[in-house]
């Protein structure tokens, strides 16, 4: 009942708003993965952004002024992940605090012998259970090739829905958590046998922390580089592809296929 009355009430704070075309195109310009999605798709993610932004509130930290291109452009990118699953998928939390750049989170742990230790901790983003998305946020260019704060820490979101965050998100029925993790723990070994060995992963190697930032990692993956996913670690792509409900790397190759035809004309 009440997730019913929710779904309305941001339906309704979306239709009082109006996007103008050139401004739409001018954002996702500067998300070139949005290519990946086929173009009938692009309304519904549009739709779904909006009604995003009637259900969270968006907040600058450390002088960042949270501007209409901002707003699009968190929109967008965190939407894509649930476009076939749904926004009630981040139900039960509404913050997003923007910082400008990298940002620094006060640590503590405790050793084994009692004593806690405290640091500081630099990051590009954090995911609070229950609470708010913290989010770095650069002018231009991101500085990090191929990597997706975005996507990243709304994947954690999506993983803490069957509670804690080890890579195993809330399935849909058609998914079985047994052909999950046989593609994700062979995978995860994997990656981190390579990381420790010292090899220059192509993805990112913060994935072999642990296997929820494996799953986030995958995620950014799948979406910025799906054709890089999928000749890695398949099973995953496949596992991926299927909870998501896109194939992204398809598209990339049809884009990819079109791009070199074009380049080979005759006179």
């Amino acid at each position: 009942m009440f997730s019913a009355f929710r779904r309305w009430r941001r339906q309704r704070a979306a239709d009082r708003h109006t996007i103008a075309p050139e401004q739409w195109s001018a954002v996702e310009s500067s998300l070139p993965f949005l290519d990946y999605l086929p173009p009938e798709d692009r309304p519904r993610l549009r739709r779904m952004s909006l009604e995003f932004l009637a259900d969270k509130q968006v907040h600058g930290a450390e002088g960042v002024v949270i501007t209409d291109t901002l707003l699009l452009s968190i929109a967008l990118q965190a939407c894509l992940p649930v476009l076939n699953i749904g926004l009630d998928a981040y139900a039960g939390w509404v913050g997003i605090i923007v910082y400008p750049g990298d940002f620094v989170i006060p640590r503590s742990i405790t050793d084994e012998d009692g004593v806690v230790h405290e640091y500081d901790d630099e990051v590009l983003g954090e995911a609070w259970e229950g609470g708010p998305v913290l989010l770095s946020w650069f002018e231009g260019e991101s500085p990090f090739d191929g990597i997706n704060v975005v996507i990243h820490e709304f994947a954690h979101k999506l993983d803490m829905g069957n509670g804690e965050v080890d890579g195993y998100p809330q399935l849909p029925a058609s998914l079985s958590t047994r052909d999950w993790a046989q593609a994700f723990r062979p995978a995860y070994d994997d990656f981190c046998n390579r990381v420790d060995r010292g090899e220059d992963t192509a993805l990112d190697p913060y994935g072999a922390e642990h296997p929820g930032e494996f799953f986030a990692v995958m995620s950014e993956a799948f979406f910025e580089t799906p054709g890089l996913l999928r000749s890695e670690y398949p099973a995953v792509y496949e596992q991926l592809s299927r909870y998501f409900g896109q194939d992204p790397a398809l598209r990339e190759a049809q884009l990819g296929h079109l791009a070199s035809g074009s380049s080979t004309g005759s006179l």
